[in-house]
C-alpha cells in the first residue's frame, strides 16, 4: 500500500531536510526534498536515493541520468525537460506528479507506483517495466515503443495517442483504463489483458492493422 502522507512513510521519523544543490554521483540516504528547484541544467547523474523523500520540488532541464531511486516517495513535484535515462527505479512511487517532455528511454522500473500523475510527451523507449502500475494517471503522447512491460496496469488511467511499436507485452493489464488511444502498435498488444468493451472500441484499429477490410454488407 502506497502512502498518501509524507508521515505514513516507514522512514518518515529519519528523514533530513535538504537544502544544497545536487551533485553527481551524490549519496542521498533518508534525505527530505522540500519546495526545492533544481533546474538550467543542474546535475545528480550517477547519483543514488535511497529512502527519501521528495515533495512540492521542480526540476528542469536537469540530468539525472543513470540515477537510482530505491523505495523514494514523490509527491506535488514537477519534471520538465528532465533526463531520466537509464535510471533504476525499484519500491518507489510518484503522487500528484507531473512529467513533461522527459527522457526515461532504457530505464528499469520494479514494484513502481505512480497515482494521479500527468504525463506528457514522455519517451520510455526500451525501458523494462515490470509490476508497475499507472494509478488514475493521464498519459498523454507517451512513447513506450519497444519497451518491456510485464504485470503493468492502469486502473483509472486515460491513454491520449499512446505508443507502443515494437513492444512486448507480458500479462500486461488495460482493463482498468477507461480510455485507450493509440497512435500506433496495435499489433504490438499481444500479451495485453482487457476488456471486451475495450475490445469493441479498439476492433475498427486492430482490423485495419490486421488488413482487414469491414463492409456493411
Amino acid at each position: 500500500m502506497v502512502p498518501d502522507e509524507l508521515a505514513d512513510l516507514p522512514y518518515a521519523d529519519l528523514l533530513q531536510p535538504h537544502t544544497g544543490p545536487l551533485t553527481v554521483e551524490g549519496d542521498y540516504d533518508t534525505v527530505h526534498f522540500d519546495g526545492l528547484t533544481y533546474q538550467d541544467g543542474e546535475a545528480a547523474n550517477g547519483s543514488r536515493f535511497l529512502e527519501s523523500a521528495v515533495t512540492d520540488c521542480l526540476f528542469a532541464d536537469t540530468n539525472l541520468r543513470r540515477t537510482r531511486f530505491n523505495d523514494v516517495w514523490a509527491s506535488g513535484t514537477r519534471f520538465t525537460g528532465v533526463s531520466l535515462a537509464e535510471t533504476d527505479w525499484l519500491d518507489s512511487a510518484l503522487t500528484g506528479c507531473s512529467l513533461a517532455g522527459v527522457e526515461f528511454f532504457g530505464a528499469v522500473l520494479r514494484r513502481v507506483v505512480l497515482r494521479r500523475c500527468k504525463l506528457d510527451s514522455v519517451n520510455l523507449r526500451g525501458t523494462a517495466l515490470h509490476d508497475v502500475v499507472f494509478e488514475d494517471c493521464v498519459l498523454k503522447d507517451v512513447d513506450f515503443g519497444e519497451a518491456k512491460l510485464a504485470g503493468v496496469t492502469f486502473p483509472g488511467s486515460r491513454l491520449e495517442r499512446a505508443r507502443f511499436g515494437r513492444a512486448t507485452l507480458a500479462k500486461a493489464d488495460l482493463r482498468g483504463a477507461v480510455a485507450i488511444d493509440l497512435a500506433d502498435g496495435y499489433d504490438s498488444l499481444r500479451g495485453a489483458v482487457i476488456s471486451s468493451s475495450q475490445l469493441l472500441d479498439l476492433a475498427p484499429a486492430l482490423a485495419a492493422t490486421l488488413g482487414i477490410t469491414v463492409a456493411d454488407r
